[in-house]
């Protein structure tokens, strides 16, 4: 799709609105802060399907010659250790979380599957493994079954319907968000433009992600200290706390169990987010109820 110069990006997917000029967005009991905290399962595989993009990058290793053990093993620790002591963090602190779990997660892995709804946690899709990204080299025909196919293998996996999308490496080609729509998906957390939820074309909602609260992109990729990350979790959140007296903010930060699971980083996410629901007016609600109370109560 050839760039069209227009207001604000070069997409149709949604209208250029800045802050300042929208009317007051008011979360549930007047809180300022809405907290939104994603943790993301996603499998990875021995090798990487033929044909298939990753931009995944990550962990000090590197890529090495098949097979890479210590590659596969370290984010299998996720799924058999970190998880668990992750969300036994978000419980003690009355966190709600939302899952993003891709479908050979929920295929291979039913037990984390059944613990998560146990645990009261939000399952969105996300995609179909940690090494197959949407991406514009896809045909609208792969990219339809891709999204399509996720999205039933998460119905069987979970008994209900994903309403929420948060793709691998928050990867999405041109027409991403118009196949997500028309596959039913509600609400999409690949947009990082925004300290609010917005509407986008024909009824999906955007809950933006703070991409630089991502755990992976800052730790792994930018090589941030875990003090420094924690740091800046509290820092980020005292000022969306002081803006969102005047507008509600949303803060929406991803995680990933095999990174911040690890026991010497576990205690700095714990006083992380200890600080920011030590505050009052701080919503902790999962991904589709922000949406629905932003779509029901839209700001004035």
């Amino acid at each position: 799709m050839p760039a069209e110069r227009r207001l604000g990006m070069d997409h149709p997917h949604h209208e250029w609105s800045p802050i300042s000029t929208r009317g007051k967005l008011s979360w549930p009991n007047n809180a300022k802060v809405a907290l939104c905290v994603i943790v993301t399962l996603e499998h990875t595989e021995w090798e990487q399907p033929e044909g298939s993009f990753s931009a995944d990058q990550a962990g000090g290793l590197g890529v090495r010659p098949f097979p890479d053990y210590p590659r596969f093993s370290h984010r299998d620790y996720g799924h058999r250790v970190g998880i668990f002591r992750v969300l036994d963090v978000l419980d003690s602190l009355g966190i709600k979380a939302t899952v993003a779990m891709d479908t050979q997660t929920a295929e291979g892995y039913p037990y984390l599957v059944k613990h998560c709804q146990g645990r009261g946690c939000e399952i969105i899709a996300h995609g179909i493994s940690g090494s197959q990204m949407i991406s514009s080299q896809m045909s609208v025909e792969h990219e339809t079954v891709y999204i399509r196919s996720s999205i039933e293998a998460m119905e069987k996996a979970t008994g209900s319907t994903p309403r929420g999308w948060f793709g691998t490496d928050y990867g999405e080609s041109e027409r991403t968000p118009d196949l997500l729509r028309q596959a039913g998906i509600d609400y999409v957390c690949d947009w990082v433009n925004d300290e609010q939820p917005y509407p986008m074309r024909d009824g999906l909602t955007a809950l933006p992600t703070m991409l630089e609260m991502d755990d992976l992109f800052t730790m792994s990729n930018r090589r941030v200290t875990v003090d420094r990350f924690a740091q800046s979790l509290k820092d980020g959140f005292d000022v969306m706390y002081k803006d969102g007296a005047s507008n509600g903010r949303l803060m929406t930060i991803n995680l990933h169990p095999w990174l911040i699971g690890q026991p010497f980083r576990i205690g700095y996410l714990e006083e992380a987010l200890g600080h920011v629901m030590g505050h009052q007016d701080v919503w902790s609600a999962t991904g589709s109820e922000i949406v629905d109370w932003f779509n029901s109560n839209p700001p004035v």
